[in-house]
């Protein structure tokens, strides 16, 4: 099984000199010399780079103490997450996972070889514990495709220990800038590799600014696609909140794509969007239940204990756990199937030859505001239909229906914020509260309909139904409440409306 590590390091330019004096740097009482290691590398990446035009890097590597498969996704400048996997003549499985929506049914070749002779210094803390490695690496960089061609050169590089404080990088670079050491151009010796050999390097080239309608929608779904295609690894290693993260991108694209029809032809956005909605569906199976489970159980965490009668936390744990086991065996299969995979496929065609109508040459001031409008007016209808309905099921049903537009608003108004600035924003920020509350009222039906089936079980089962009925009740009360603030939140928002 791959394991997986945060790596938090810097690079610097480095001449012969070699590593400055580190010791004295605050909270390290000794530099410890480790020795020569060497260190040999081969990067994998498809013909046309795909990895590297994500940022991601994938290599075998010989020597050192972790010898193996290392996958490293870009968390935030010198951070990243390091997938590790044991060493093996090809690319582990778990590993050609967690790039197959980037790599879909190109091979991965061997790109580049690094070889690294690694002079390595232990910073330790009064205690011996390690606080950093700072290495001296001399690297000779090898292109294994084409003409090929090859680079030499010579860095510092600072890791900081599992754990550690990242102010303390701060206070080495300080030493190191005034010993005239100077932070690397290339946030990884593959991107150094890249430029030097002929392989144009992590992250392509920058887009230009957008300027009309249609660059603004674009770079809107260019985003979101982007953001599908980043929280698939995190789905498949089950990381928190990346299922949620990675179906409001559906979401948001799909909306994207039915607000601004003057921009993008429905004709072709439309078959997209179903697929789209396909997805969204798939990736909300079990999350749904997941949310309910937090929430009852929030509510049960503030009952006085005399007031929890029988088996309810267990009931309701096995149920969450029982949905979520279900759920990710499906989801992950649903990510490797040849329909999932297709989709993106037919993103990048979409994005590569965008089925531009004549509004999108237009400025973008009137096109998205008129569109952003539109979907405004939509709101404002259902939420006032929903408010002239009387409590039961059919105002709920109203209510869930003005949050759904209200959410596609919302991202209209995401959409718009570069070109539109002040009033897309307040109009994106209006929705998000409003949605907020809305979706407050919608956990509440939901709740009350999976406290009903609680109860029903537990009931046969012989056990006490109190609890879920105070739930329930508790429920109703939230219902009301937010049913209660939804006129004086909606007067605000309207007078807000500056769009």
């Amino acid at each position: 099984m791959a394991d997986a590590k945060r790596e938090i390091e810097r690079k610097y330019e480095s001449d012969e000199s070699g590593l400055p004096d580190l010791t004295g740097v605050s909270g390290v009482a000794a530099v410890l010399d480790k020795g020569l290691t060497d260190l040999d590398a081969v990067y994998y990446d498809t013909a046309d780079e795909r990895l590297a035009a994500a940022s991601l890097t994938l290599r075998r590597r010989t020597g050192g103490a972790d010898a193996g498969w290392h996958l490293k996704f870009p968390v935030a400048p010198g951070v990243r997450d390091e997938i590790q996997a044991p060493l093996s003549d090809t690319v582990p499985e778990e590993i050609a996972a967690l790039v197959r929506s980037r790599v879909r049914d190109h091979a991965l070749v061997p790109l580049v070889r690094l070889r690294s002779a690694r002079d390595v210094r232990h910073l330790v803390d009064g205690d011996g514990a390690l606080l950093a490695e700072a290495s001296v690496d001399t690297v000779t960089a090898e292109r294994l495709t084409g003409k090929g061609g090859a680079a030499q050169w010579t860095e510092i590089e600072v890791e900081l220990a599992d754990g550690g404080d990242p102010a303390l990088l701060d206070l080495v670079e300080k030493r190191l800038r005034k010993a005239g050491v100077r932070r690397s151009k290339s946030p990884s010796k593959l991107a150094r590799a890249l430029e030097q050999t002929g392989g144009r390097g992590p992250g392509g080239g920058r887009r230009a600014k957008p300027v009309t309608a249609g660059d603004h929608v674009l770079a809107y779904v260019r985003e979101q696609r982007e953001a599908i295609l980043g929280h698939d690894p995190g789905v498949r290693r089950d990381v928190p909140d990346s299922v949620h993260q990675m179906r409001v991108a559906t979401r948001r694209m799909r909306s994207t794509f039915r607000t601004f029809g003057a921009v993008l032809d429905h004709a072709v956005t439309d078959p997209v969007s179903a697929e789209l909605k396909w997805l969204a569906g798939e990736l909300g199976v079990g999350r749904d239940q997941e949310v309910l489970a937090e929430r009852l159980t929030e509510v049960l965490d503030g009952l006085p204990p005399g007031l929890v009668s029988g088996p309810v936390y267990r009931r309701i744990g096995s149920w969450a756990a029982a949905g979520h086991r279900s759920a990710r065996g499906h989801l992950v299969g649903i990510l490797d199937s040849a329909r999932y995979l297709a989709l993106l496929d037919t993103l990048d065609t979409l994005l590569a030859d965008p089925p531009l109508k004549d509004a999108a040459a237009r400025k973008p001031e009137k096109v998205l505001a008129k569109a952003a409008r539109k979907d405004f007016a939509k709101v404002s209808r259902l939420v006032s239909e929903a408010l002239g309905l009387a409590p039961g099921e059919e105002r709920d049903a109203a209510i869930h229906e003005a949050r759904k537009k209200a959410k596609r608003t919302r991202y209209a108004g995401e959409a718009a914020i570069a070109a539109l600035g002040g009033p897309a924003r307040s109009l994106a920020k209006s929705m998000k509260s409003l949605t907020s509350l809305l979706g407050e009222h919608q956990d509440s039906v939901m709740a009350r309909h999976t406290l009903r089936e609680l109860s029903s079980v537990a009931h046969a089962a012989g056990e006490s139904a109190f609890t879920y009925g105070l739930l329930y009740g508790r429920e109703e009360a939230r219902a009301a409440s937010v049913e209660a603030e939804l006129p004086g939140l909606w007067a605000r928002i309207r007078s807000d409306m500056s769009l």
